[in-house]
This record gives C-alpha cells, sequence and structure tokens, in this order.
C-alpha cells in the first residue's frame, strides 16, 4: 500500500507543478502579446488607396439632419469611426475618439448598419455619443472597405483620404493622425522604409 501512496503523491505533486507552469506560461503568452501588438491601424488592402480623392456621399444620420462624407468640403478634416451595439471594443474606444476629435479639432462622424434605427438610437444615449452625427449606411462601409469592427477613416477637408485602417486601440486611433502628419500613409510602409533603410544602411557601409 506503500508503493501506491507514494506513486500517487509524486503524480499529484507533478500535476500540480504543471499547472503552475502552464498559468505562468499564459501570462507571459499575455505580456508578450501586449508588447508586439502593432503600432499603428492596420490597413487592409482592399479599399481606395491613401492620398485618392473621396466621392461625395450624402446621407441622413439618426436625427434626419443630411450628412456629407467624403469629397471636397470647406468643412474640418473628418474621422469616421465605424462600430456597432454588439462590439464590446468599439465601446471601449469612444472615449478615446471623442478626445482626439476634441483635441485635434475634428469632425466626429459615427458610421454603422443595421436595420434597427431605434437600437442605434439607444445605443447612442447609453454610450454617451448622441450629439455626434451618427449614420447608418451600408454602402458608406462597402466604399471605404469595411470588414471589421471597429474601423476608423480619416477624410481631410479637400476630400483626399488620409488615412483608414482597423483599430483596436487608442494607439491606433492616433496613428491615422500622425501618419497623416509624418507623411507615412500606413504603418506597412512604415516597416517597409524601415526595412529598407535598414538595408541602404548596411550596403553603404560594406561598400565604405
Amino acid at each position: 500500500m506503500t508503493a501506491p501512496l507514494v506513486l500517487d503523491i509524486v503524480l499529484w505533486t507533478l500535476v500540480g507543478l504543471l499547472s503552475i507552469a502552464v498559468l505562468a506560461l499564459a501570462r507571459q503568452v499575455g505580456v508578450l502579446n501586449q508588447r508586439v501588438s502593432p503600432a499603428g491601424a492596420l490597413t487592409p488592402t482592399a479599399g481606395p488607396k491613401i492620398g485618392e480623392l473621396t466621392e461625395v456621399l450624402e446621407t441622413d444620420d439618426l436625427d434626419g439632419a443630411r450628412q456629407r462624407i467624403g469629397g471636397p468640403t470647406s468643412e474640418r478634416t473628418t474621422l469616421v469611426l465605424f462600430i456597432s451595439p454588439t462590439c464590446p471594443v468599439c465601446k471601449a474606444l469612444l472615449p478615446a475618439a471623442r478626445s482626439l476629435a476634441s483635441s485635434e479639432h475634428l469632425r466626429l462622424v459615427f458610421a454603422s448598419d443595421g436595420f434597427d434605427p431605434a437600437r442605434h438610437r439607444a445605443f447612442t444615449e447609453d454610450v454617451g455619443i448622441r450629439r455626434y452625427p451618427y449614420v447608418i449606411s451600408q454602402e458608406l462601409g462597402l466604399r471605404y472597405g469595411v470588414s471589421r469592427l471597429p474601423f476608423a477613416v480619416l477624410i481631410g477637408a479637400d476630400g483626399v483620404l488620409l488615412g483608414r485602417g482597423l483599430v483596436n486601440t487608442r494607439e491606433h486611433l492616433e496613428s491615422l493622425v500622425e501618419s497623416w502628419r509624418s507623411g507615412i500613409a500606413t504603418l506597412q510602409d512604415f516597416v517597409q522604409s524601415a526595412d529598407t533603410h535598414e538595408i541602404t544602411d548596411a550596403t553603404t557601409k560594406e561598400v565604405s
């Protein structure tokens, strides 16, 4: 009886140690995921290109006011944030969107799709964005290649597309404005540019 009892104790000890190791590994994976998360909005390959002139789309918002999105206007730069009442990440991003629009003097427009205006109206009341234009337009999402949410589009007052992409964090959202200021359209362009500079520098050193 002693041998089986000792064996059981050893096995349960090993199980406990393995459980601790798995939990520690899971924690490290989470930390690593945060550290290597993209620093900028992820721009899809489909849809309009940065720097192109956008087309005008006019649609009514939840209050029945006519909203003009895209094309040359005399208004400020427009930030369109595509969200959904069922998207928890979208809700978490709303304070950052309001803050960014206020600090950068942007015209902030929220966009979604669906066939239940009452539901969207209740959503805007619940999350505190009732005072901003909120349009329900599937055509608008298709025009800018929106496939996942939350998705942001930045359009200049001259109608030129300044940036667009998937935005999961405040940093992603702010990167649209930063890319516009820096002249680097997307995170992918930045990485490609950095790689090119590294190759050029390495080649120069070899030659010298």
